[in-house]
C-alpha cells in the first residue's frame, strides 16, 4: 500500500479528526492478515487477490472501492465465509473464519428474499433456523421490520414489492441474527438513483441506531464518500490495497455535502486511484479502427 500525502483540500477538520481518533481507540472487528486468493483455470492460476492487510473497528462504516475485476466481490464472498482463502486468514473478534455464520449478516445485489414467505416469514427464517421459538422469533421479526420502516408490509410477499423494499426486508433478515458485522456487495446497484439515494439514507440511519459495523462493496464513488467513515481502494489484477482513505466529510451526512469542497477532493483522489491516465503504450490503450468519413467534423 503506498501512502501518499494528501493535498491540504483534503485535511481533516477538527471535528473529523476526533471521530476517527475515537475509531481507532474502539476494539477491532475484523482483520485480514496477508489475504491472499488465486483462481485455477484452463489458463493457469489467476490470483484475484493479494496481500490484503486491513482492520476494521467496532461501529465504524467501510467502503470498498475499485476498478471492475479487482476483486471487490471475491474479497466480501471470503469474509462471509462462501468463499475460502488461498492464503492469510480473516479474524472475527480475533477468532479465524472458516465459514459461513450467524455472526456475519450478508446483503447482496440481487432480491434474495423467499417469493413464497411473506416479508415477515422472510425475516423470522434465520431467528427459527437458530432454535427460537414461532413467538419469540416473530416478535423479534417485527421490531427490524419496524427498524426498516415496513410495518405496514409485514404480511406482504416480496413481489408486492418495490426494489428498494425488497432490500431493506434483506437488511432487516440480516440485522435479525444481530450479527457482529454487516457485509454488503453492492447492494444498491441494480436500484434506479431516487431509490438509491433514500436507500443510502435509510442505512445510514439504520446504522446510526444499532450496534453494528459495516463493510459494503460498491462501484460507486459518490456512494463509497457518502458512507463510509474510510474506504479501502483496491488495484485491479491482482487487487491489492492502493490506499486507504479516511473520508474528510463531517458526520452527520447530507446530501447537500455532494458539492462540498471536502467531498470533491475526495472523490478526485479516488478517481485518480482507479482511473490513472493512460499512457501511449499502456495496457489498457484501446486499439481504435477508424469506422466513419474522414472530414465528418466529430471530435475524436
Amino acid at each position: 500500500m503506498t501512502q501518499i500525502e494528501l493535498p491540504s483540500y483534503l485535511e481533516q477538520s477538527g471535528e473529523v479528526k476526533a471521530r476517527f481518533d475515537d475509531i481507532k481507540q474502539r476494539e477491532v472487528i475484523l482483520e485480514l492478515k496477508d489475504l491472499e486468493k488465486v483462481f485455477s483455470t484452463a489458463k493457469g492460476d489467476v490470483t484475484a487477490l493479494k496481500n490484503i492487510n486491513f482492520k476494521a473497528h467496532r461501529r465504524e462504516f467501510v467502503c470498498v472501492i475499485g476498478a471492475s475485476g479487482c476483486g471487490k466481490s471475491t474479497l466480501i464472498r471470503i469474509l462471509a465465509g462462501l468463499e475460502s482463502a488461498s492464503a492469510g486468514e480473516v479474524l472475527l473478534d480475533g477468532k479465524p473464519v472458516s465459514g459461513p455464520g450467524p455472526d456475519r449478516g450478508m446483503v447482496f445485489q440481487g432480491y434474495t428474499l423467499f417469493p413464497w414467505l411473506t416479508v415477515k416469514k422472510n425475516v423470522m427464517f434465520g431467528l427459527r433456523s437458530q432454535g427460537l421459538g414461532y413467538a419469540t422469533a416473530e416478535s423479534e421479526a417485527l421490531q427490524w421490520i419496524d427498524l426498516v420502516g415496513l410495518e405496514k408490509f409485514s404480511d406482504s410477499y416480496p413481489d408486492q414489492l418495490s426494489g428498494g423494499m425488497k432490500q431493506r426486508v434483506a437488511i432487516a433478515r440480516a440485522l435479525a441474527n444481530k450479527p457482529r458485522i454487516l457485509l454488503m456487495d453492492e447492494p444498491y446497484g441494480a436500484l434506479d438513483v431516487q431509490t438509491r439515494s433514500k436507500m443510502q439514507s435509510y442505512l445510514l440511519e439504520i446504522w446510526h441506531n444499532i450496534d453494528i459495523t459495516v463493510l459494503f462493496i460498491t462501484h460507486d464513488l459518490d456512494e463509497a464518500i457518502y458512507l463510509a467513515d474510510r474506504i479501502l481502494v483496491l488495484k485491479s489484477h491482482p487487487g491489492e490495497v492502493e490506499e486507504i482513505i479516511e473520508v474528510p466529510v463531517p458526520r452527520p451526512r447530507d446530501p447537500e455535502q455532494f458539492i462540498s469542497p471536502e467531498f470533491l477532493a475526495t472523490r478526485k483522489r479516488i478517481d485518480q486511484l482507479i482511473h490513472p491516465p493512460i499512457t501511449e503504450d499502456g495496457e489498457d490503450k484501446l486499439n481504435m479502427i477508424r469506422l466513419t468519413r474522414v472530414g465528418d467534423e466529430v471530435e475524436p
